[in-house]
């Protein structure tokens, strides 16, 4: 069995050609799901909901709001509360899934293609917020789901968008269970 290094250096260069396949693969997958291919999409609506759109009263549709007739709204939380109820940070959630994983952070940040020292600034820093780029590449490294992955960039304030090209490539690898983080770089630069 090869070693780490080698194995790491057999992946750059088996990744250094990409199939024509793969290519094609991704095409497909980039014309049925980024909007920027077709225009923006039209949110197709259930009959029901169609239909209770077009039942709204035409004195509602006439009115021109003003202040004295909007409603007031109650005050549900005092900020204190809101702000001690806050979700797990990005960090935590990182450590919780290398460790659930069953990795470790050498694994993690090396598939991930990150420095160490910025990888143990966001293992140090409960409030570190990672860019976008670094945040994917970790869930690439962790094998997320889609629905992890999703989960996972939540809580650094982002979100894979079928608007931005990279984020369709990106969930299309996903999707696919396809994690090697050089054939997606690899990729990306093909379509940028």
């Amino acid at each position: 069995m090869p070693s780490t290094a080698n194995r790491k250096d057999m992946t750059k260069l088996e990744v250094d050609a990409i199939s024509q396949q793969l290519l094609e693969a991704v095409d497909i997958y980039i014309g049925e799901h980024y909007t920027g291919a077709h225009g923006v999409k039209q949110l197709q609506l259930p009959d029901s909901e169609t239909s209770c759109i077009l039942e709204v009263p035409s004195v509602l549709l006439d009115a021109t709001p003003s202040f004295r007739t909007l409603p007031s709204y109650k005050k549900s939380a005092a900020l204190d509360d809101l702000i001690g109820d806050l979700d797990e940070p990005f960090s935590e959630m990182l450590l919780r899934l290398i460790d659930a994983k069953e990795m470790t952070d050498v694994e993690v940040y090396k598939r991930a293609n990150l420095d160490r020292k910025l990888f143990s600034k966001i293992r140090t820093n409960r409030g570190y917020m990672p860019s976008k780029r670094t945040a994917i590449s970790l869930a690439i490294a962790l094998e997320l789901s889609l629905e992890e992955t999703e989960a996972f960039l939540r809580r650094a304030g982002f979100a894979l968008s079928h608007a931005v090209k990279a984020d369709v490539i990106v969930e299309y690898f996903i999707v696919e269970g396809k994690y090697n983080i050089f054939e997606i770089n690899k990729v990306l630069f093909e379509y940028d």
